[in-house]
C-alpha cells in the first residue's frame, strides 16, 4: 500500500494514507521531501514552499491560499490555509462535452411495481402525522401493528414524527406539506395511514387535495378530534385493511433504468474525494448510463466546484437553474447574516479536510462525470432521468430525507467519520477508509477504503454494483436492521 498519494499531477500537496512521522523521507517524482511534521491520515502536506497568498492546489484545482509562507514538507491545514471563496457570483456558461463509453446492461433488480407505474425497492406501512401533537399516537400505533403482525408479509412497519404542521408560515409551511405529500406518495410505501389532529395549520382536508388521486384501500387518513372514543382502536382498524391489501404485493424483475438514487455524504474526511465520492462517481455515471437516476444535493458544499456542475448542464435553460439554486442559497445566509463560507464542520478538519473548496471539490465527485438534467427545487419530485441536482442544505438528516422525498428509493451515503442514522429509505453507508469500516461493522455497509489499499476502483465499483441490486432487491442495510429511521424538514422562518 503507498503510504502518500498525489491526486492529480497539477497538485502541488501530497495526501498522507496512512500516519507519517517528522523526518520521513517520500518521493514525489525525481524529488526527496523530507517531512517537516508528523502527518495525519488524510491530511496534506506540502510539495513546495509556499509564499503567504500563494494557491493550494488539490484535485487538480485550487482550494485556497496560503495564510502564511509554508515549507516544503510541512502539514497543510485550516491553520495555514484560507479559502479563496468570497460573496454572490456571476456566472458564464461555458458547455462542455460529456462523453460516457459505458456499454447498457440488462441487469435488473426485484422492486415493487405500484399502480403508477412506479417502482419501489421495499413494500413498507408507514404512519404519518400532518402534525407533531400526533406524534405519540403514530409512535403507539406503530408498535401496536408490529406486535400484532410480527411485521410478516410487509418490509417494515414504520410512524415518522416530526415538529412540524402547525404554527408555520408561507415557504415553511409549504415546505412541510410538500416533503409530506412526497412521504405519503413514496413507492417504497405499499400503504400509509396519515393521521391528522383537527385543529393545525396542515388541515388534513387540504393535504388530500394536494395529494392528488390516491388509492383508498393504500391510504388513509384518521383526524383524531373527530374519531369518538379511542383514536388508537380506530386506529388500528384503518392499519388492519391496509396491511391485508399490502402483505399480497410481491417483487418482480425490474429493469435497472428505474432505480432512482440519492448521492449523500457526512463526517467527511480526507480520503473522502479519494475513495468512497469518487466510487460513487463511477457508480452514478454508470446508473445514468443504464437510463436510470442519480440526484445529488447539499448545495452549500457545491460552492466552489459549482462551475464544474454548471458546465455540465444539459442547456443553458438548466445551467440558468443551477445559477438560481447555488446563489439563493448564498443569498440565504446572507439574509441571515452567516458566513457564506463557514464550512468544513470539526470533524471534517479532523479528517483532513481545510476549506469549503476543498470539501466540494471532494463532495461534488459523488455525481460522477454524466450530464447535469434537471435541478430540483426542495420538496420537488424527480421528473426527468440521468442526473439531477436538489436545492437542500447539508444537513445529513435534512438533505437525505430531501432525496428521499424526491423520490430516490435509497440513499449512498458515504463517510469517513461514521454515522448510524437513516431516513425514511435505506440509507446505505460507505466507509471512505478501512479503519472505520473494521471500528463500525454495525453502521458501515460497505468499504470504499480498499481502494487505497488492494483493488482498484474499477474492481470495487463492481463490487459495489453487485450490493446496491442487492439491497433494492430487499437486502437490509444497518440502518434499517437497528430501526434508526427518521425525516427532518427543512425550516427557514419564523414559528408562531
Amino acid at each position: 500500500m503507498a503510504t502518500f498519494i498525489r491526486i492529480n499531477p497539477a497538485d502541488n500537496v501530497a495526501v498522507a494514507i496512512e500516519p507519517l512521522h517528522k523526518g520521513d523521507s517520500v518521493q514525489i517524482g525525481e524529488e526527496l521531501i523530507v517531512l517537516a511534521a508528523d502527518i495525519p491520515a488524510g491530511h496534506k502536506f506540502a510539495l513546495k514552499d509556499f509564499a503567504p497568498g500563494e494557491h493550494i492546489v488539490k484535485y487538480g484545482y485550487p482550494i485556497g491560499h496560503a495564510r502564511e509562507a509554508i515549507a516544503r514538507g510541512a502539514w497543510v491545514n485550516e491553520k495555514n490555509i484560507k479559502t479563496n471563496l468570497d460573496g454572490v457570483l456571476e456566472y458564464t456558461y461555458r458547455p462542455q462535452t460529456v462523453t460516457l463509453d459505458i456499454p447498457k446492461s440488462d441487469r435488473t433488480f426485484r422492486g415493487y411495481r405500484r399502480a403508477d407505474g412506479s417502482v419501489g425497492t421495499r413494500n413498507e406501512i408507514w404512519i404519518v402525522p400532518t402534525v407533531g401533537c400526533v406524534n405519540g399516537a403514530v409512535g403507539r400505533l406503530a408498535e401496536m401493528l408490529r406486535a400484532e403482525t410480527k411485521g410478516e408479509g410487509v418490509d417494515a412497519i414504520a410512524a415518522f414524527p416530526h415538529n412540524y404542521g402547525c404554527s408555520q408560515l408561507g415557504g415553511d409551511h409549504e415546505n412541510t406539506r410538500k416533503i409530506l405529500r412526497d412521504l405519503v406518495l413514496h413507492p417504497n410505501a405499499g400503504g400509509v395511514l396519515v393521521v391528522g389532529l383537527g385543529c393545525e395549520n396542515n388541515q388534513l382536508s387540504a393535504f388530500r387535495e394536494m395529494l392528488g388521486k390516491v388509492d383508498p384501500a393504500r391510504i388513509k387518513f384518521m383526524e383524531t378530534q373527530k374519531v369518538k372514543g379511542d383514536e388508537l382502536e380506530e386506529g388500528m382498524r384503518l392499519l388492519r385493511e391496509i396491511y391485508e391489501v399490502v402483505r399480497k404485493d410481491e417483487r418482480t424483475d425490474v429493469p435497472v433504468s428505474e432505480l432512482r438514487v440519492g448521492l449523500k455524504c457526512g463526517g467527511s474526511d480526507g480520503f473522502s474525494g479519494i475513495t468512497a465520492n469518487p466510487l460513487l462517481g463511477v457508480f452514478s455515471d454508470w446508473l445514468t448510463a443504464q437510463g436510470g437516476t442519480t440526484v445529488l444535493t447539499e448545495v452549500p458544499e457545491m460552492f466552489g466546484a459549482e462551475t464544474i456542475l454548471m458546465n455540465r448542464c444539459q442547456d443553458e435553460a438548466t445551467f440558468d437553474k443551477t445559477v438560481h439554486l447555488i446563489n439563493d442559497f448564498k443569498e440565504y445566509f446572507i439574509r441571515n447574516e452567516q458566513p457564506i463560507y463557514e464550512n468544513p464542520s470539526p470533524g471534517n478538519k479532523a479528517g483532513g479536510i481545510s476549506t469549503l473548496e476543498e470539501k466540494s471539490l471532494g463532495c461534488t465527485q459523488k455525481c460522477g462525470k454524466a450530464t447535469v438534467r434537471d435541478v430540483l427545487m426542495y420538496g420537488d419530485r424527480i421528473k426527468t432521468r440521468g442526473l439531477n441536482l436538489l436545492s437542500a442544505p447539508g444537513n445529513d438528516l435534512v438533505a437525505a430525507t430531501a432525496l428521499a422525498s424526491a423520490g430516490c428509493q435509497m440513499v449512498l451515503f458515504t463517510t469517513g467519520r461514521g454515522t448510524p442514522f437513516g431516513t425514511y429509505v435505506p440509507t446505505m453507508k460507505i466507509s471512505t477508509n478501512s479503519t472505520l469500516a473494521a471500528n463500525k461493522p454495525n453502521w458501515i455497509d460497505f468499504n470504499a477504503g480498499v481502494i487505497v489499499e488492494n483493488r482498484t476502483i474499477g474492481e470495487t465499483c463492481a463490487d459495489f454494483t453487485d450490493y446496491v441490486i442487492r439491497v433494492a432487491s430487499g437486502e437490509k442495510v444497518n440502518n434499517e436492521k437497528s430501526g434508526f429511521r427518521e425525516i427532518a424538514i427543512f425550516k427557514t422562518g419564523v414559528t408562531l
